[in-house]
């Protein structure tokens, strides 16, 4: 009797897919069943010489398969190490995201409707003990699903003893990747020794731990309902900038499950996160970091942005007419006092052109600048400043200033320096403008 896997394909049915084909039997068996039912595949296969030979040997025999059964395929080379290295990612991590970007590229490129993946049930088991002991989130415990966005797995309901039989039954060629029987990469310790181990205390650990996933998945649809709609009193966007409202936050069913939901997507951890938590009520100024956010604790908020680039560059602006090529985009104009209408937007300022020698300087605020705020006489700190008008350390950060020398003329967006005002004196006004975005 002839051994038959269950392939499920989600609908509607993909007229065409991009098949992950390493070589191996979950692969090899794949592509096999997908090329018997009729549906287009295009293999793609990535070399990610971490094997030496063996690597080149896999590419080899995948080339050969495929043109015996008249596939289309496409091969791509990875210097993973070096890109693991340069990413500060573990070898697993790197591979798996060079993978998929490079599949969903091939996706795109032949109009495929999905990339199918050969994920089986023990693959499934391992990947939610491997989430457990990373520290995940329900969605890490939920099992793998047979669809993820684009990417299908018509083999998650098989097993891995079952794809070898079918092979074998079929006399179906394919190779094995001898790092699978090392104890090396994490995968491996969990197939290899953790679940052996866990087999002597329970044989049917396995599908134990298929069914409790098989649950959770449906726990996650509720869990998620709820999780979005908390998400959308507590945090608002501004730009790349969110803002989590600390007194919203802490009156949620739980906050420490709400707060992993929103953070964990920018790459903060268990551990990082239990510590956001528990800052709450601790004073303003705490950074928390993942690899390129962070979350800064600021009076009655979390502000979630990209980790900045370090900029002190100091823009010259010459010409008291044009556009700067900065961003912000500063324009400068000379008008005449006569008939001359103010404008009381913040992104425009006044000067008298008189008063104003160029060239003048655009910056980031130092540590120790005070100016003269428009309207009063004395000279005051910006940290001062910026204290008395509520501005969050973001806002700080990102604030700007333009000088006339030593003098600081404009806090863009906010106040002038009242030594440069326009008064009875003035014949000539130096208009400069913080220029809108254009939107598309």
């Amino acid at each position: 009797m002839i051994h038959n896997l269950r392939l499920n394909i989600t609908d509607p049915h993909p007229a065409k897919l991009i098949v992950g084909v390493s070589g191996g039997a979950d692969s090899v068996a794949l592509l096999h069943l997908l090329r018997e039912s009729g549906i287009a595949c295009v293999a793609a296969h990535c070399n990610f010489h971490l094997r030496g030979e063996e690597s080149d040997r896999d590419e080899q025999f995948v080339r050969k398969l495929c043109k015996e059964w008249n596939i289309a395929l496409e091969v791509k080379q990875f210097d993973t190490t070096r890109i693991a290295k340069e990413q500060k990612k573990s070898i697993e991590m790197a591979a798996r995201d060079l993978r998929y970007s490079w599949f969903e590229e091939l996706r795109m490129s032949y109009q495929a409707d999905d990339i199918a993946v050969a994920h089986h049930s023990d693959d499934a088991v391992e990947t939610l003990i491997l989430n457990l002991l990373r520290g995940t989130g329900i969605r890490g415990l939920s099992g793998m699903s047979l669809r993820n966005g684009h990417i299908i797995r018509p083999l998650v309901e098989s097993t891995r003893s079952e794809i070898e039989k079918y092979l074998n039954n079929r006399k179906i060629e394919y190779v094995n990747d001898s790092s699978n029987s090392e104890s090396v990469y994490t995968r491996n310790k969990i197939r290899l020794e953790l679940l052996p181990l866990m087999e002597q205390i329970n044989p049917s650990v396995r599908q134990s731990l298929l069914q409790t996933a098989g649950r959770l998945l449906e726990t996650e649809k509720v869990y998620l309902s709820a999780i979005e709609k908390q998400k959308e009193e507590v945090l608002s966007f501004v730009n790349e900038t969110g803002y989590i409202s600390i007194e919203k936050l802490k009156k949620m069913v739980s906050t420490s499950a709400l707060l992993f939901e929103i953070l964990n997507p920018y790459g903060f951890n268990s551990a990082t996160i239990e510590s956001i938590a528990q800052s709450l009520d601790s004073i303003s100024g705490k950074h928390f970091l993942s690899s390129e956010y962070r979350v800064i604790k600021d009076r009655d908020q979390l502000i979630i942005t990209p980790i900045p680039q370090k900029e002190t560059r100091e823009i010259t602006i010459d010409s008291p007419v044009g556009k700067t090529e900065t961003s912000p985009q500063l324009s400068f104009r000379i008008e005449d006092i006569e008939g001359f209408k103010f404008s009381k937007e913040k992104n425009i300022a006044c000067f008298d052109a008189g008063k104003v020698t160029f060239p003048l300087t655009l910056r980031p605020v130092k540590q120790g600048d005070s100016f003269v705020p428009f309207g009063m006489r004395g000279r005051k700190k910006l940290s001062d400043y910026f204290s008395d008008n509520k501005y969050s350390l973001l806002d700080k950060e990102q604030a700007l200033v333009l000088c006339c020398g030593n003098d600081i003329i404009w806090l863009l967006g906010e106040r002038s320096d009242n030594r440069y005002r326009v008064d009875e004196k003035t014949r000539q006004i130096l208009v400069v403008e913080v220029c809108s975005e254009k939107k598309d």
